[in-house]
């Protein structure tokens, strides 16, 4: 009650002081008018997204301005088709895949290259251990790759490219933006935000506190985020970003439950979760400096350098596991433009560097607390460093060429400090070379093919090699890279500024997958994950997305994803599990896991008075299996949400603010978010029931 008089009170201050411009949700609708010319980043080169031969989805303001909660990657990527986010336990704890990659990591984000305002979150591995970074509440857009892309970001990007793109300060000397969302299950957020322009400077800060009970029991979490972004040009020929990050983050574990629990309460934790108060905490901080020099009209580089310092912890039901993390890189990017008219040529080269440093104690987890003896005491040291070359020609307006070509080199050492009965000291390298070549056609204005094939290189990344199934202690040393071959082809383009769609098909083979299993006779770590390079796969879709305006107050959405993903295994593998007679085995032709074949997310606004806003969508999933065996009695039922919102977006003179109210899963459907693997068949993860949230954004 004391929170919404809050949001009462600060709706009246905002109707009876002054304020700068907001950013209405008619503004934002403009930006992507002509979406074919819009200007994108992400494949390492600044072109419009006609010349651009990746499958891509740009998702901007007028959605990102819609998400009820703004803590979770889950919000803005609905509307990216290929694309699939699950939320672990409604707060900011993820899983994401794209086409499949990434599906059976235990925690974080590999195969996917995360970049924030031009710094990378992965690590030299490709690990991204979270989107902690991120607060959604001031991001601007984000672009949205989709295939191989390793000869662009190495193995982070075997899968795609997510460029996460912040606002800037605005034009004004001074503006200050603030939000407050309250909603169910105790869920609290708030966001200020202040920038401008002085002389030669932009500059962006924001702060953020966010905490909520989460829709499940041992759900409780809590964060802040500090963020702070500058552009300043010195000269017509130099910009430079400074950024500096601060995250802290909590989040207990519920863990997943089996299915007799699940269909007794959803809501229910694993009965390990509360006794061993299993959580993950982290703390990070990071300072970088993005910078682009234009030598003259033919010659320009492009930099960043950065520096991540992260404490992390995670409780299980076993152990503690403390990491203290150090993580330097820094790239180099030259271009050389030339040509004519009718034939023009821009070629860039360029080094990835990074390096990390972990630090890593165990010790046991006996009922929350702390054992005194060590279970492992060692120091991780990895480095990647990789050399590229990227090559695009456009020939005249209508024809565009772009090929790349990579090579990786990624070295991991490990020095065991406590050595007691052995020494898990020991080196885990990797190296690859990848290649893409793709086309771009643009036969007539509003119509654009692209066509590409690609490789794909996933190496054993931090979390796997960290789970050595022989010692506590020590790198896996039974892991090689996974690579993988993909072709697109599609259309996208516009009718007459009524509807833009994207259409487009895949197919992707992979070799030496990654799989998950747990140890049986280990009494201490038999409920840890581990890691075996096993099986490969044949992975066939559809990505559809449709933005339709076919009258000025509606706005439609769609995106939706056919994925026909299956085992190419030469002989059966077969599924540990904690009761050993059962036999069950991912075969050649079996469904890979957690990989519905259908998903459908739409979403339609109306404009029902002036900046007065309706807004409904809906998400479905077909069914899906909790691992390769695909077992129908333990396959995940396929869904359907309803979600609505109410938008009031005001501009009356000086006064501008947004007020909503959203309700997600209207007809409180029971459902299972996302499911994984587990021996023990605590594979189901339920999601949350109705939920209501009220958003109040003013400018000051």
């Amino acid at each position: 009650m004391k929170k919404l008089i809050l949001l009462i009170v600060l709706l009246v201050f905002a109707s009876s002081n002054g304020f700068s411009q907001f950013e209405t949700l008619d503004s934002a609708k403009k930006e992507y008018k002509y979406p074919l010319e819009i200007l994108i980043t992400a494949p390492r080169l600044t072109m419009p997204l006609k010349e651009n031969s990746f499958a891509t989805t740009i998702v901007g303001y007028d959605f990102l301005s819609t998400m009820p909660k703004t803590i979770g990657a889950d919000e803005p990527l609905k509307l990216v088709p290929g694309v699939k986010v699950d939320n672990q336990a409604n707060g900011e704890r993820m899983h994401l895949s794209i086409r499949g990659q990434g599906i059976l990591t235990e925690r974080g984000i590999r195969g996917i290259k995360i970049l924030l305002d031009g710094i990378p979150v992965n690590d030299p591995t490709g690990f991204a251990p979270d989107f902690y970074d991120v607060d959604w509440a001031t991001v601007e857009r984000v672009e949205v790759l989709r295939g191989p892309g390793a000869s662009l970001y190495g193995g982070s990007s075997s899968g795609g490219v997510l460029n996460i793109i912040t606002k800037n300060g605005g034009s004004r000397p001074l503006t200050g933006t603030g939000s407050l969302i309250y909603g169910s299950n105790n869920f609290f957020k708030g966001n200020g935000q202040f920038g401008g322009q002085v002389k030669d400077l932009n500059y962006n800060l924001s702060y953020s506190r966010e905490y909520g009970d989460g829709y499940r029991d041992h759900t409780h979490f809590y964060g802040n985020n500090i963020y702070g972004k500058a552009t300043y040009n010195p000269c017509k020929f130099i910009t430079l970003t400074p950024i500096l990050s601060y995250t802290e983050k909590y989040h207990e574990n519920p863990e997943g439950i089996n299915l007799q629990q699940y269909q007794e309460d959803p809501k229910q934790s694993n009965p390990d979760a509360i006794p061993f108060n299993e959580y993950l905490e982290t703390n990070r901080i990071y300072g970088g400096l993005v910078g682009n020099v234009n030598i003259n009209a033919n010659h320009d580089f492009n930099f960043n350098i950065y520096t991540k310092k992260t404490l992390f912890t995670e409780a299980n039901n076993h152990t503690f596991n403390d990491r203290n993390i150090v993580t330097p890189g820094a790239s180099v990017q030259y271009n050389i433009h030339f040509g004519g008219k009718s034939l023009k040529n821009h070629i860039s080269v360029g080094t990835d560097m990074q390096w990390q440093t972990i630090l890593e104690k165990r010790v046991t987890n006996d009922h929350t607390i702390r054992g005194i003896d060590l279970l492992s005491d060692q120091k991780i040291e990895q480095r990647g460093l990789s050399a590229f070359l990227i090559d695009r020609v456009d020939v005249g307006d209508k024809f565009n060429v772009m090929a790349s070509v990579r090579y990786d080199d990624i070295k991991n050492s490990l020095v065991d400090k406590l050595k007691i009965g052995y020494d898990a000291s020991g080196d885990a390298n990797f190296h690859q070379t990848t290649a893409r070549v793709g086309f771009t056609y643009t036969p007539v204005p509003n119509v654009n093919i692209y066509a590409n094939v690609g490789q794909g290189f996933l190496p054993p990344a931090t979390e796997e090699l960290a789970q050595n199934p022989d010692n506590f202690g020590g790198f896996n040393t039974h892991l090689s890279s996974a690579t993988s071959v993909g072709e697109d082809i599609g259309v996208r383009g516009t009718v007459k500024d009524v509807l833009y769609y994207d259409i487009g098909g895949f197919y992707l083979t992979t070799k030496n997958d990654f799989d998950r299993y747990r140890l049986n006779n280990d009494p201490i770590r038999n409920q840890e994950t581990f890691y075996k390079t096993e099986g490969s796969s044949r992975r066939l879709g559809l990505e559809v997305y449709g933005k339709f305006t076919p009258i000025k107050p509606l706005m439609v959405q769609l995106a939706y994803t056919y994925s026909n993903f299956k085992y190419t295994n030469e002989t059966p593998s077969r599924i540990v599990m904690d009761d050993t007679s059962i036999y069950k085995y991912a075969s050649d032709g079996n469904w890979l896991p957690n990989s519905p074949q259908h998903q459908l997310y739409v979403d339609a606004q109306y404009e029902i008075l002036p900046h007065l806003y309706v807004g409904l969508s809906s998400e479905s999933l077909s069914k899906s299996y909790i691992d390769g065996a695909n077992v129908e009695a333990e396959a995940v039922e396929g869904f359907t949400l309803f979600n609505a919102r109410l938008v009031y977006d005001w501009n009356l003179k000086t006064v501008a603010g947004q007020l909503s109210f959203s309700v997600t899963n209207i007809g409180d459907k029971k459902y299972v978010a996302f499911s994984e693997p587990d021996p023990g068949g605590n594979a189901y993860q339920p999601g949350a029931g109705r939920q209501f949230f009220g958003n109040l954004k003013i400018n000051l």
